[in-house]
């Protein structure tokens, strides 16, 4: 087989760690998100909520890095 036509198992790595942040962001978002929309009278509704937002978004994003990278060992886009 040629050089050219191997997968980057370095970015590989990296892309699959990726979704593996994504995969605990996914569990960890909704699940603060749901204790703080079940509990909207305590004080640390409000932060609890910005956080769990944040891990949402932070979850798609991680989602759709990790699958460029993934693509980019497949494909050699450097």
């Amino acid at each position: 087989m040629d050089d050219n036509n191997r997968t980057d198992k370095a970015l590989l790595n990296k892309g699959l760690q990726r979704m593996g942040i994504c995969l605990l962001l996914m569990f960890a978002g909704p699940s603060l998100l749901y204790l703080a929309l079940s509990n909207d009278d305590k004080p640390l509704y409000i932060p609890l909520l910005v956080i769990s937002l944040l891990l949402c978004i932070g979850a798609i994003a991680m989602l759709f890095i990790g699958i460029n990278t993934i693509m980019n060992s497949i494909f050699k886009k450097k």
